[in-house]
């Protein structure tokens, strides 16, 4: 039997034929033997309700009744569920597709003047995406806005690899307080090292200490593991300062995300 919210995808536009649908699908699965009372709990809805829509099914022929508590769904009701489940393919489809698809766009920093709809080449630079008129290099996409050198310009339709390299962390190891903190490192290291490096970031009080103590501003200081680590990323050399009971939380995710890295003790 036809039914009237029957069109292109009609499970999603229909309350009534989702959960008919949801029902049939738990009929499936537990018959012969059904308890209306799980299937209610199962999908949210009361066991009054999935006795109504029981006795409609049977009536539409769906499913066929072979005693108290014994269901069964019949060819014409599997049809409608192939149908039905075939639509939810097409919408999914339809969604990964045309929907997500159109609205996968990044985010760059013009470094020329650009116009919406041109072709342009990507870089990686100082750990942010830049963008260039132009198919000048191995990683392009087509512009969404317009744009002036410097201001943020959209891009989509990516097509080849930004090349650039991983960044590396040097981590400094600060001992906690109870085994010297700070005061055990050796003065003036750490603002040399800072010097080489892009980004400096610090994890625990001993290590904002030892910063302090050589005049140096982090420019990281909270949730420093995923930073640091986002950093590297993105081809930021990173001096990462963490007292001795922070060093694993950092290094173990810098392993996992290949990303190389050298420990080095200053303390006298």
């Amino acid at each position: 039997m036809a039914d009237e919210a029957d069109s292109e995808f009609g499970v999603l536009r229909s309350k009534r034929n989702a959960t008919r649908y949801q029902i049939l699908v738990e009929i499936a699965e537990r018959q012969p033997a059904v308890n209306q009372r799980e299937i209610a709990e199962a999908i949210g809805i009361t066991a009054q309700a999935v006795s109504d829509y029981l006795q409609e099914l049977i009536s539409q022929e769906y499913v066929e009744k072979h005693g108290r508590g014994r269901y069964e769904v019949t060819k014409e009701g599997v049809d409608w569920l192939i149908t039905r489940t075939g639509e939810l393919r097409q919408f999914l489809e339809h969604v990964s597709e045309d929907v997500i698809g159109q609205v996968d766009v990044e985010t760059a920093i013009a470094t020329t003047e650009i116009a919406e709809g041109g072709t342009v080449t990507l870089t990686m630079e100082d750990g942010v995406l830049r963008a260039r008129a132009g198919d000048t290099g191995g990683a392009t996409a087509v512009a969404v806005t317009n744009a002036k050198p410097g201001e943020d310009v959209g891009v989509t339709g990516f097509e080849g690899v930004v090349e650039y390299d991983l960044g590396t962390v040097t981590v400094v190891s600060i001992p906690q307080v109870q085994n010297g903190g700070s005061s055990a490192v050796e003065p003036n290291q750490i603002a040399g090292m800072a010097d080489r490096n892009d980004l400096v970031a610090v994890a625990g009080v001993e290590a904002a200490a030892a910063a302090e103590a050589d005049e140096v501003d982090p420019d990281i200081r909270f949730g420093s593991p995923p930073a640091v680590q986002e950093a590297a990323t993105k081809g930021l050399d990173v001096l990462l300062i963490a007292s001795t009971d922070l060093l694993s939380k950092h290094t173990d995710r810098l392993r996992d995300q290949n990303i190389s890295y050298e420990v080095v003790d200053l303390t006298e």
